[in-house]
C-alpha cells in the first residue's frame, strides 16, 4: 500500500477544511490553539511509519486519554469492570447527566466523562498518582519516555471542571465512586492534559492492531480476547454521540478526544492518529474525520 501518497493526496485535499468548526475554547488553553493544525501519521507493526503535516507536534489527548486509561482498568479488573461502568453507546453528550438518574449512577460505557472518572476512581484505588500511572503507561507502549501532562492544560481543566465534579458526586450517592471525588477529578484533568503528537498515539495505540502485544517491545498489554472487546468499544462508543455516523463514514474502531485528536486502529495492519482542533458539533475533529474516511476510501481497507 502506497501510503506515502495516499496521505500526500490526503493533507492537500483536507486544505479548503481546516480551520472549519470550532476548537474547545470553554478549556481556555485550549481555546488558544490554532484550528489550522493538521497532522497524520500511520504506523504499522513492522516499525514502518508515515506522516504527513503536523504530526511531530504535541496536542492535549484530551479524551484519548480515556482508552489508555480503560486499558489499565481493564487489565487490573477483566470483566469485573462491567460491574461498574456500562458497554453500551450513550446517545447524549459526553458530558451528559441525564442518563446517570435513570440509571442509578452506572455511566453508559467507559468513554463518557462519566464513564471515565469511575475508571479513574479505579486507577486510583490502584496507584498512588492515577494519572502517572497513564502517563507512564503511555511511555511504555509509544516508546517515547518524554511524555507527560501539561501543568496549564490540567489546570486550565481542572478550574473548569465543575459539571464533571457534580457528576462523580452524584455517582459517589450511588456508590458508585470510592475515592474522594477531588482526588479523582484532579487525576482526569491531568490524564486528559497528556500532551503527545500523532506519531506517538499511532505507536501507543499499535498494540490494539496486534492482538494486545507491543510490536517493538514484545510487551503483552492485553490477551486478544480483552483486545478484541475493547477495539469493539472503540467502534460503538468511542466517537461522542456520533459513533454510528462515524462508523459509518469510516469504518475503523477510533476515540476521538476535544483536542482534536482521533486515534483509529485497523486489526493485523496499522494504527492511524490525526490531529485538527477544529471541531465539529459533537467534539469530533471535523477535518480529522473526513481525513480518515478518505484514508479507508483511498486504501480501500477498513473493518468491513
Amino acid at each position: 500500500m502506497d501510503y506515502t501518497q495516499i496521505l500526500t493526496q490526503i493533507h492537500h485535499d483536507i486544505r479548503p477544511l481546516l480551520g472549519k468548526g470550532r476548537v474547545a475554547d470553554y478549556i481556555p488553553e485550549l481555546g488558544k490553539v490554532s484550528p489550522h493544525h493538521f497532522g497524520m501519521a500511520l504506523v504499522t507493526p513492522d516499525g514502518q511509519t508515515w506522516s504527513v503535516g503536523d504530526a511531530a507536534v504535541p496536542f492535549s489527548i484530551q479524551s484519548i486519554s480515556k482508552l489508555f486509561a480503560c486499558t489499565l482498568a481493564f487489565g487490573l479488573l477483566g470483566e469485573d469492570l462491567w460491574r461498574r461502568v456500562g458497554r453500551e453507546p450513550s446517545g447524549n453528550a459526553f458530558n451528559s447527566l441525564v442518563q446517570l438518574e435513570y440509571e442509578q449512577g452506572v455511566p453508559r460505557n467507559p468513554f463518557i466523562n462519566a464513564g471515565a472518572l469511575v475508571v479513574t476512581d479505579v486507577l486510583c484505588s490502584r496507584f498512588v498518582q492515577a494519572e502517572a500511572a497513564v502517563v507512564q503507561f503511555l511511555r511504555r507502549v509509544s516508546g517515547n519516555m518524554a511524555i507527560d501532562y501539561d501543568v496549564a492544560v490540567a489546570e486550565s481543566e481542572r478550574q473548569h471542571a465543575d459539571r464533571n465534579r457534580a457528576m462523580a458526586y452524584f455517582m459517589k450517592s450511588f456508590g458508585r465512586i470510592d475515592m474522594p471525588v477531588e482526588a479523582v477529578v484532579n487525576a482526569y484533568c491531568r490524564q486528559c492534559a497528556i500532551a503527545m503528537t500523532c506519531e506517538d498515539l499511532a505507536r501507543a495505540a499499535l498494540f490494539l492492531a496486534n492482538g494486545g502485544v507491543v510490536p517493538w517491545s514484545g510487551e503483552r498489554v492485553l490477551d486478544p480476547s480483552p483486545t478484541k472487546r475493547l477495539s469493539a468499544l472503540m467502534l460503538t462508543c468511542g466517537t461522542y454521540d456520533e459513533a454510528g455516523d462515524f462508523v459509518y463514514r469510516v469504518g475503523l474502531p477510533a476515540k476521538s478526544g476535544v483536542g482534536g485528536g482521533i486515534v483509529a486502529v485497523l486489526p493485523g495492519e496499522c494504527a492511524v492518529c490525526v490531529w485538527s482542533p477544529a471541531l465539529d458539533h459533537s467534539g469530533n475533529s471535523l477535518a480529522g474525520v473526513q481525513a480518515l474516511e478518505w484514508l479507508t476510501t483511498l486504501s480501500g481497507h477498513s473493518i468491513f
